[in-house]
């Protein structure tokens, strides 16, 4: 009987089970659109020339479409003169839609 209760853990000692530590949460990759459609194409054709404020950041959220697609969309709408650059900068560039400098120019 002695054996046994010296066998057994004690309460606070080395041998009580040591806590397993969370590997923390961890983010779910996102799942955005890689080549370009045609009704997601319409949709960037259509939609991004209203936003108030447009940047990679902003189409990939919004739009759920990769980075690169963004850049060669947000080119593609400067070309088109559908939105004019605000901030040129080397990390991001900012746009807007031109209906804002329009009211802006007739002053």
């Amino acid at each position: 009987m002695a054996k046994a209760k010296a066998a057994a853990p004690s309460g606070g000692g080395k041998s009580a089970k040591k806590k397993k530590w969370s590997k923390g949460k961890v983010k779910d990759k996102a799942q955005h659109v890689v080549t370009l459609d045609k009704p997601t194409f319409d949709r960037i054709i259509k939609e991004v020339p209203t936003f108030k404020f447009i940047s990679q950041s902003i189409l990939i959220e919004r739009l759920k479409i990769n980075g690169s697609l963004a850049r060669v969309a947000i080119r593609h709408l400067e070309k088109d003169g559908s939105i004019k650059r605000i901030v040129h900068h080397s990390a991001q560039n900012i746009y807007s839609k031109l209906s804002i400098f329009d009211d802006s120019s007739s002053c």
